[in-house]
């Protein structure tokens, strides 16, 4: 109940509902204000244009979302007012939106905050479709609308300005939420009723969603120097927290064996039980720190984790002592990893509770966060390099012009009523670059329809109070909004109903408007889900060895820095990170490109075992060398060892020829070297510990090696 309690409590801090109230807010604002004054015409026309300028406003850095907007202003005073004049004839109206469509569309080529300015002009464009302006009034109307997206920038920046930190410390809370999440399923591997492939299914789908918040986490702290130059408390805590979080999934990343076998080693010790025990008493203590960093109060320890390391640390050894012959060195080495994810925990709760000149002294260490940054090109030839049917986002802009061209003929002439665009919105909403996407919004998009007209019809039928009604409008519009990025079926619910309820303060019929957007909404459902299957179709097995090699190239790179430290290089803590940072992300790309295609026609599914072991193995491959890394980063330069160099090289080796065949060239010949001359000297003997790298070395190895095979089978 408790847990409940704090979800529920977690959803109202969170970015999400945050959102969805500067939204609701930003649209609302104009009309209400302009009521009062006897000029509603002119508040709708200015909430108009803050609602399509409002699909820009997405998290990030606040550079990035003023500029996206500025640009999303220009566009959506010519938009509309090419398609004011546009419409006069049905001829140049059916041209302008499958020309702008297509324009628009390809915008995809620069990201998503490109893609979302695409999708305020093209939203722009099918609410004026059915706009009668008179010509002579047109510039003054489209001058409102600008007035309305320009309100609504303006009250973004300053919402953001008033609490510049907020945003990050929010996605922040739910990063660290993400990675407890994560962490409760690593635990599971250690019970023994646990389905290992099941787990390890889970598990990659969590790992997206971790990615993906890290990411958007780093953009809002690294992209702009503010949050890394400041010195105020506040700035110190967010950047050091999300510095020892990421070092933290590392840790968790490495905590990673052989489960079947130690299972069978070591399932009738106990011991195993009390690790899994551990690490969800550790996600405790995260999920902890995540609501305090949610609700922006300082977290209190929950449990005494040293004492349980100890305690875990006595029946480690008790293993190892009960029975010679069943070596307790694997056990050890999972000790040392949640000593570590410990101590990451323990800082974190240390910042909360410092002052911000012993932050300074934390914070000593330079890392150049810029570079964990992706920074989008924006260059003119990236845009002409797509126009080709080789290019995924070029297929994706053909089919939404001749989609939206086939929308809009059907709507002209099946439409119920004078609400038309809604075929249109329905085809820009639910129609993606890939079939998985596009049919998952589809499903979600009519479910929530059918739902929400069920909910608004009775909500106006049964409470006829008009005050009662504008508190539901109030509620389902900061509903739609919430839940728009977090769970889209449950922000359609919440849509239908408020377009329903505006529609009757409007004047407009009830039962006709929710017939019509209902059939209406069937109809765009239906030719976008057909175009999806039928028109330049973009399956996922046509994107993955584009993914398969970016998985193999970023592993090839993290092992490369593993091989110079075993070198005698220094290797910097930056170049670590850096080559952790880039495998963590290709395998979430790759997990996530995986997860789609298991929604595809089974027809489409081709090689997807293969792919599904590949995505295991190389979860496996880069837990392995985190385990390693953070070994070397603990001891620094190390002295040269042939026999572990040998085999790193050898796995390096491996995996670029996996690389070259994922490219299409030809592996190079094997050249047999003669052996070098046999030592005379002694072997030096090796630490436990290094008894311990070598051996997972050669794991490292043999993963690199049965990688290779599934390549091979999945090129067949």
């Amino acid at each position: 109940m408790q847990n409940h309690k704090r979800e529920i409590t977690s959803f109202f801090y969170s970015q999400y509902f945050s959102d969805g109230l500067r939204i609701s807010a930003g649209i609302l604002i104009p009309s209400l204000a302009a009521m009062q004054f006897g000029e509603f015409d002119l508040g709708l026309t200015l909430s108009l244009g803050a609602l399509c300028i409002c699909a820009i406003d997405s998290p990030g850095p606040v550079l990035h979302k003023r500029n996206a907007m500025a640009a999303g202003n220009l566009l959506l005073f010519l938009v509309a007012l090419i398609t004011g004049y546009a419409r006069l004839n049905v001829f140049t109206l059916g041209l302008e939106i499958t020309l702008l469509s297509f324009l628009f569309s390809m915008l995809n080529v620069y990201g998503n905050r490109a893609a979302a300015v695409g999708t305020s002009s093209l939203l722009i464009m099918i609410f004026m479709m059915d706009k009668a302006i008179p010509p002579p009034q047109l510039p003054v109307f489209c001058l409102e609308i600008l007035a309305g997206g320009v309100w609504y920038m303006v009250f973004s920046l300053v919402f953001f300005g008033i609490r510049p930190y907020r945003a990050a410390q929010q996605t922040l809370g739910e990063n660290v939420a993400d990675v407890a999440r994560f962490l409760r399923i690593k635990a599971d591997f250690y019970l023994p009723d646990t389905d290992i492939d099941e787990n390890y299914r889970r598990l990659v789908l969590q790992q997206i969603s971790v990615s993906n918040h890290q990411d958007a986490v780093r953009e809002m702290l690294f992209q702009s120097r503010l949050m890394v130059k400041e010195s105020t408390g506040a700035s110190r805590i967010l950047v050091l927290t999300f510095n020892d979080l990421v070092d933290m999934f590392e840790q968790i990343m490495a905590t990673h064996y052989d489960y079947q076998h130690i299972r069978e080693k070591f399932k009738d010790t106990g011991v195993l039980e009390e690790i899994a025990s551990f690490l969800h008493v550790v996600a405790d203590d995260l999920d902890n720190i995540g609501y305090a960093v949610l609700t922006n109060t300082r977290p209190r320890k929950l449990s005494s984790l040293n004492e349980r390391l100890e305690q875990l640390k006595i029946k480690i050894d008790a293993v190892g002592a009960d029975d010679r012959e069943t070596s307790n060195l694997v056990l050890k080495k999972i000790l040392i990893n949640l000593r570590d994810v410990s101590k990451s925990i323990s800082n974190i709760y240390k910042y909360y509770h410092s002052k911000a000149s012993e932050l300074l002294i934390n914070s000593d260490k330079e890392v150049e966060y810029s570079k964990f940054v992706t920074h989008q090109d924006f260059a003119p030839h990236i845009f002409w390099d797509n126009f080709s049917l080789s290019s995924a986002t070029f297929k994706h802009a053909l089919r939404v012009a001749l989609v939206c061209l086939v929308g809009f003929v059907t709507a002209k002439n099946v439409s119920l009523g004078g609400h038309s665009y809604w075929v249109l919105l329905t085809i820009i909403v639910i129609l993606k670059p890939g079939f998985s996407l596009s049919k998952q919004r589809n499903y979600q998009r009519l479910i929530g329809t059918i739902a929400g007209g069920v909910i608004g019809i009775l909500i106006l039928n049964f409470i006829p109070n008009t005050t009662v009604q504008f508190i539901f409008f109030i509620v389902f519009m900061v509903g739609t909004y919430s839940f728009l990025r977090l769970n889209y079926v449950v922000s359609v619910i919440f849509m239908t109903p408020y377009v329903l309820i505006l529609f009757k303060f409007l004047g407009v019929g009830l039962i006709d408007v929710a017939q019509e957007r209902i059939v209406d909404t069937v109809i765009g459902s239906t030719i976008a889900f057909l175009a999806s299957y039928l028109i330049f179709p973009t399956w996922e097995f046509q994107l993955v060895q584009e993914n398969l090699k970016a998985v193999i190239n970023a592993n090839t790179n993290y092992l490369r820095k593993v091989r110079d430290s075993l070198s005698g290089e220094m290797v910097e803590l930056t170049e670590y990170k850096l080559a952790r940072k880039d495998v963590f992300v290709h395998s979430a790309n790759l997990s996530a490109t995986f997860e789609r295609m298991t929604s595809e026609p089974k027809s489409k599914q081709i090689h997807i075992k293969d792919i599904h072991k590949f995505v295991v193995l190389s979860h496996i491959l880069a837990s392995y060398t985190a385990n390693i890394a953070s070994a070397l980063i603990r001891t620094g330069r190390q002295k040269p060892h042939a026999d572990m160099l040998k085999l790193v090289k050898r796995s390096i080796a491996v995996l670029k020829e996996t690389s070259k065949k994922l490219s299409g060239e030809e592996p190079e010949p094997t050249i047999q070297k003669p052996a070098p001359p046999k030592s005379t000297e002694a072997p030096v003997p090796l630490s436990i510990d290094d008894e311990l790298m070598k051996e997972q070395l050669g794991f490292i190895n043999k993963i690199a090696v049965d990688i290779s095979k599934v390549t091979e089978n999945i090129l067949r």
